[in-house]
């Protein structure tokens, strides 16, 4: 709802680290996506939902395979 009040061109999904502050570790993995063709809440959530579900499991597998390291506050991927 507030992505179509403001006119909101562009919005997106972000992977990152869990840290102490909300949505505040460092970014694993992120992706934007065009959403100025749409015109309901509900049609935003299902396109970001498709970046999520691509995202995510990207991201554990780079967990899980040792391919993430931290330095300096940001996200190296091996």
């Amino acid at each position: 709802e507030a992505a179509l009040k403001r006119g909101v061109k562009v919005s997106g999904a972000t992977v990152h680290m869990v840290s102490t502050v909300v949505d505040g570790g460092p970014i694993i993995l992120q992706e934007a996506v065009d959403i100025s063709d749409l015109k309901t809440a509900e049609d935003i959530q299902a396109r970001v939902l498709k970046l999520e579900h691509r995202l995510l499991p990207k991201a554990v597998g780079l967990f899980a395979d040792n391919r993430i390291k931290v330095v300096d506050g940001r996200v190296e991927i091996l």
